[in-house]
């Protein structure tokens, strides 16, 4: 059986978090995860430039076949979700120019998919991520623990359907 390696992404301007999963015989396989980190004090283009690079090292060294992200919810605070949706453009373009096909997945559609109930908290979805990956710990920090929720949510989501 293929394996299917699947790179989630939970995007943000100070700390985009990426997580790759393998996908093989029934069972998920931890590739990687982290964050790319930006600084507040930096031009903004540099900023989003950053992140472009990173993210284009991390599809190079890795070779995902598929990649997934979070859904923005605008909540009480529009000003910063503008700065997410930036960060969000600029992983969709990069994803496209390596030519990587792309889901989005709402934050209750991961919560649901990855512990069993949409109402789960983040704690709950990062304590159902290091179980289904078989892991020691937690991954850290939060945003490369959502973003490998994000990868098995894809996965879910594709053996589904």
């Amino acid at each position: 059986m293929a394996v299917r390696r699947v790179l989630g992404i939970d995007p943000g301007l100070s700390s985009t978090g990426y997580g790759i999963v393998d996908f093989s015989n029934n069972r998920y396989s931890l590739v990687t995860y982290g964050v790319i980190s930006t600084k507040a004090g930096e031009p903004h283009g540099e900023r989003l430039l950053c992140i472009y690079n990173r993210l284009t090292a991390v599809l190079s060294e890795f070779q995902p076949t598929e990649a997934a992200l979070e859904t923005l919810y605008f909540a009480r605070n529009v000003s910063s979700a503008i700065p997410v949706s930036e960060a969000k453009g600029v992983t969709i373009l990069c994803l496209a120019q390596h030519v990587v096909p792309l889901a989005e997945y709402a934050p209750n559609t991961i919560k649901l998919s990855v512990t069993g109930t949409a109402a789960a908290g983040k704690e709950a979805v990062q304590k159902y991520v290091k179980l289904l990956l078989g892991l020691s710990k937690i991954p850290e920090p939060d945003h490369a623990a959502d973003a490998l929720a994000v990868a098995i949510t894809h996965i879910n989501q594709r053996a589904l359907g």
